[in-house]
């Protein structure tokens, strides 16, 4: 089984140049939030050098790759899709029992 995470789509990217991207910085959280984007692309001479992405964005990035990072989580992971696939499932109500939540 692969384990595929996609973090990234060029297509839902907008590049600007460094000069465009100078004078859109200030509106660039609110375009985020109001379009499916989930960064822009900076470039310098036609090929990309910078993005710029939401903040919430950038950490789950960050939480993705420490996941990944961490061969015992990434076990875990793996575990739990397997469990899944299966239909070894627990209802909230059971796993809050277990917990003894």
């Amino acid at each position: 089984m692969l384990l595929y995470i996609d973090v990234y789509k060029r297509a839902l990217m907008t590049e600007l140049t460094i000069s465009e991207a100078r004078k859109a910085l200030l509106d660039l959280p609110e375009k985020l939030a109001r379009t499916p984007e989930r960064a822009v692309t900076i470039t310098r001479r036609g090929r990309p050098v910078l993005a710029v992405l939401p903040w919430e964005f950038y950490e789950s990035i960050i939480e993705t790759l420490d996941i990944l990072g961490d061969p015992e989580m990434v076990k875990a992971l793996r575990e739990s899709l397997e469990d899944l696939d299966r239909g070894r499932v627990v209802t909230n109500a059971e796993a809050k029992k277990r917990l003894r939540v």
